[in-house]
């Protein structure tokens, strides 16, 4: 498993090292876990497998997406892709990233 996540990692923003500085290393490695979690929680929410999916699969499918923005009635309407097999998993983290918050249960 952690070897998934460190093959993940250099394929993405580790890639990018070494600076020579070891504070620029220190804050791209701090900003590219960071990253590379919320990409991965993105991924869980969505669903339709995606969860074990790598970080480049979820930047193609869920994050890089050509969408048209229109606006109507002061709101912003998305148009995606027609018959986009992203859809479903893209409108799952859509929907719950702007759901409002879950109350605390104690």
């Amino acid at each position: 498993m952690i070897e998934q996540v460190n093959a993940d990692l250099k394929d993405s923003a580790l890639a990018h090292l070494p600076s020579g500085k070891f504070n620029a290393n220190a804050a791209w490695l701090v900003l590219a876990v960071i990253a590379f979690n919320l990409t991965r929680a993105a991924a869980t929410i969505a669903g339709a497998g995606l969860a074990n999916a790598t970080t480049g699969t979820i930047r193609r499918k869920l994050i890089s997406v050509p969408v048209r923005a229109a606006t109507s009635a002061r709101q912003v309407i998305l148009h995606l892709p027609q018959d986009w097999p992203w859809e479903r998993p893209w409108t799952n983290l859509f929907t719950s990233i702007n759901a409002p918050p879950r109350h605390a249960s104690a």
